[in-house]
């Protein structure tokens, strides 16, 4: 099956919606990830990418979730409340390749249901597109995000050395992970078990 740019639409399952970014989102987008302690992380390109004021916000965002205009962005919403937003990116549909990335959460849904449910959700999406391939990176020293990553089922693949500047003119070391469409059966299995379902 040959991969397909992923549709622009709603996704919707386990107390999560996933709906594609819109300009009307970013006060709650602000709201949600205009927090250093996000930015701490590496979101953004680590601390000094946070932006000064929600006018700044609401330049960068757009340009950061699409990874300029080359992805997809979806913006997580819970009861009507913006918690974050996560993206795929890096589409290359010749080698049915994508990413999932520029995930960014409200801190107080840190550690709960709503990151595996929106990687599901964005999973089945990605793979009934027909990827093969979806990559999950972060920065190698967001411990937090790594481990979150592997709980999910993905295998780790490697570090990819001096691979993306940070925001502060520093190099990012990159933890690569991946799941592929021969895993993904097994993976869908744990995340569906681990969300109840």
């Amino acid at each position: 099956m040959s991969a397909t740019f992923p549709d622009a639409v709603v996704l919707e399952g386990h107390g999560i919606r996933l709906e594609p970014f819109e300009h009307r989102h970013l006060p709650g987008l602000w709201r949600a990830l205009g927090r250093p302690e996000i930015f701490a992380a590496g979101y953004g390109g680590g601390p000094s990418g946070l932006p000064a004021d929600e006018a700044a916000f609401d330049a960068w965002f757009p340009q950061y979730c699409r990874h300029g205009s080359g992805g997809r962005c979806w913006v997580v919403v819970r009861d009507g409340e913006i918690l974050g937003s996560s993206s795929m990116l890096n589409i290359v549909l010749e080698k049915e390749h994508v990413e999932i990335g520029c995930t960014g959460y409200t801190p107080a849904v840190w550690g709960t249901d709503v990151n595996p449910a929106t990687k599901l959700l964005l999973l089945t999406h990605a793979f009934a597109h027909g990827f093969g391939r979806v990559a999950i990176r972060t920065d190698e020293v967001n411990a937090h995000s790594r481990a979150a990553i592997l709980k999910l089922g993905a295998t780790f693949e490697g570090i990819m050395r001096r691979d993306l500047p940070r925001a502060d003119g520093t190099w990012r070391n990159t933890a690569v992970h991946s799941i592929t469409v021969d895993d993904w059966p097994e993976v869908r299995a744990g995340l569906e078990a681990r969300l109840g379902s």
